[in-house]
């Protein structure tokens, strides 16, 4: 549960920086993929936030392994 809430931390903070990105640096010609609209560079930003936020969940299996030694 705790991994999970830790995620969803990681998407909020990630869909927040996506739209700051879009806002603040964004994409003038409009040829850039993610960055030229909004939505993509918020979801892209959220995507990325759960994916690096999830790095810090540690998984049940290791953890009753290393109680074991």
């Amino acid at each position: 549960m705790k991994g999970i809430i830790i995620t969803v931390i990681g998407v909020i903070v990630g869909l927040i920086a996506g739209y700051l990105y879009y806002q603040q640096i964004g994409c003038v010609s409009g040829t850039c993929s993610i960055t030229s609209k909004p939505l993509n560079s918020t979801l892209y930003g959220g995507l990325m936030g759960g994916l690096l936020f999830n790095l810090f969940v540690t998984s049940p299996k290791k953890k009753e392994k290393n109680e074991k030694e």
